[in-house]
Parts: C-alpha cells; structure tokens; sequence
C-alpha cells in the first residue's frame, strides 16, 4: 500500500536531465598572433605605397592635361625688333591679321609691363624694354574643336611682317603627352611591382600559419573536411588583416594626399609653393583621385583574400598526394 503513491510521485516528478551545452568551436586559424601583425604592417605599407603611387599618377596626369588643354587653347605670334619697324603697329597689324583666320577668337599684345614681369626671374627687376631687344609677343585665343590654318597664318604673317614668328605650341603639346604616357607607364609599373611584393608575401605568410597549424589541417582533412572548408578559414583570416592594413595604408595615403593640398593652398605665391607646383602641379586629386585610391584598397584586400585561398589549396593538394601516394614524401616541399 505504501508503494502506490511512491510510485506515482514518481511518475509525477520525472527526474531532470542535464542541460547540453555546446561548446563554440574555435577558429583553425589563430585571429591575433605575430604573424598575422607583421603581415598586417606589411599589407599596409604596401597599401600605402599603391595609393601614393596611383595619387601621384592621377595627379600628374590630370595637371598634363590642364597644361595641354590651356596651351592647345592658345598661340603666339612673336615679333622680334628691329630698327626699321614700328613695334606697336606691327603687333596691332598681326593681331588683326590673325583674327581674320577662321577659328580665332581673341587676341590680346602683351604690353611692355607684362613682358618685363615675364622677365624678371632672368633679369631682375626695374627693366627698360626700349633700351633690349626683346621680342613682343601677341597672344591669341583659338577654339580647340576647330582651330584655324596655322599654315596659311604663318604665310601670311611672314608676308606681311616679315619679322613675325607663329608659335602654335605643337612641341610642347607632343612633349606634354609624352610626358603623361611615360608617367603613367612608370605608376603603373611600380604598381605591378607593389602588387607581385605583396601576393608572394601572403603566400610566405599563409604557408607559415599553415606549417603551425598543419596537424590540425591535416586531422581535419583526413577525418572529411573538404578543402573548400579548410580554404575558406584561412580566407576569412586573412581578408581581414588585409582589410585592416590596405584601409591604415589607404588612409594615411588620402591624409597625405589632403595635407599637402592644405599646405599647397595656404602658402599660394610663395617660392616654395611655386616649386612643388612647378614641379608636381597641384595636390588636388578630387573625388575621382580618392575614389580610385579606395579601388586600389579593395584590389589589395581581394588579390590577398585569393592568394591565401589557392595557397591554402595547393598545400591541401600536395598533402592529398602524399596520402595517395607515401613515395611523393621527398617531393613535398617544406612548409
């Protein structure tokens, strides 16, 4: 009689089973060791010397073309003295002369002021221009979609004034496009060279994490984890030490690239201003140039993001063959 409610007691409170708990997996590849840091500094030096180098190709290329845009809008006509010619009327005669030429727009003589300031660097201040000779010249404005004939322009200022040379710009322009193909060429070289230094990087590094992890690769692999698997790990590992030193690199070269604009702008008309100008134009690359330098970050991050997966890979399949085949041992390279 006693056992009755006993046993509906314990029927009634079932005993508690204990609770599961899944313990979270931890990642094949360690998230932070030396390693990863050292490539992390790598990757961004390297980001940052692809920035500066695509800046610097973006800049060079966008001042050759403001130069080439701005000579191809103009010509010159010299006139150079002589004791029989009345200086003025002739630079009035070839002004006029040039605007009957189709394709023409303005001309303008540059008077004695503007010709002694044009020489002031060579010759110092407080110039005569009567007691040189120094030619005058006449500037005038064409439209660069249909310019004039300078041919027959030519003829027919050397006719008139015999002493009067046409400058069409033509050398310069050759020169300035010359020199835009070659400075693209060299950027676009040193990018090359950046980009193949870094790719055989990440291949040293991904070989390195996976000779300390390679037990653990192994042992997964032969228990029945795909490469794919195992590939995809040391991916997400490595894209984001890639991510974080392309974006240091990136970033420090945009602050580079906006420090020297604000330093370029605020010391306009000084010596040192008009030498980097003179020498690298201006610092201002716009949103086109920043844009491009973010381009060049992703690019980074997907070509290190690849070459540790087909690194990874490629190891997996040399260990494949050593498993299928015991006498490939001597032909694995060592990792």
């Amino acid at each position: 009689m006693t056992d009755a409610p006993r046993e509906t007691a314990e029927t009634a409170a079932p005993a508690r089973r204990p609770e599961m708990r899944v313990r979270p997996t931890a990642p094949i590849v360690p998230p932070a060791n030396v390693s990863g840091r050292a490539l992390m500094f790598v990757i961004a030096i390297m980001a940052f010397l692809a920035c500066l180098t695509f800046g610097a190709v973006s800049m060079v290329r966008a001042t050759a073309a403001s130069w080439q845009s701005q000579i191809s809008r103009e010509i010159t006509i010299q006139i150079k003295p002589d004791d029989n010619l009345d200086m003025e009327q002739a630079l009035k005669d070839a002004r006029d002369l040039a605007l009957t030429f189709a394709g023409t727009r303005d001309g303008t003589i540059v008077d004695k002021a503007a010709t002694a300031r044009l020489l002031e660097p060579w010759l110092g201040e407080g110039l005569d221009i009567d007691e040189l000779p120094v030619p005058r010249l006449v500037i005038v404005t064409i439209d660069e979609q249909s310019p004039p004939d300078f041919s027959a322009m030519r003829k027919a200022l050397s006719e008139k004034i015999p002493q009067a040379f046409l400058d069409d710009h033509r050398t310069w322009v050759d020169r300035l496009v010359a020199m835009a193909r070659t400075t693209a060429f060299i950027g676009t070289g040193v990018l090359v060279l950046v980009f193949s230094a870094m790719v055989l990087t990440v291949v040293f590094a991904t070989r390195g994490a996976l000779s300390g992890n390679r037990h653990i690769v192994e042992v997964l692999h032969f228990v029945g984890a795909e490469a794919s698997f195992v590939a995809s790990e040391f991916q997400k590992h490595f894209l984001l030490i890639s991510l974080k030193g392309s974006f240091a690199g990136g970033f420090l070269a945009a602050l580079f690239f906006a420090i020297a604009g604000f330093w370029q702008g605020r010391s306009i008309a000084t010596p040192q201003s008009d030498q980097a100008t003179a020498l690298f134009g201006t610092f201002s690359m716009g949103f086109t140039g920043y844009l491009g330098i973010v381009a060049t970050m992703v690019v980074i991050a997907i070509l290190t993001t690849l070459t540790a997966r087909f690194t990874v890979m490629r190891t997996i399949y040399e260990i494949d063959l050593v498993r299928s085949d015991p006498s490939r041992t001597d032909q694995l390279p060592d990792t």
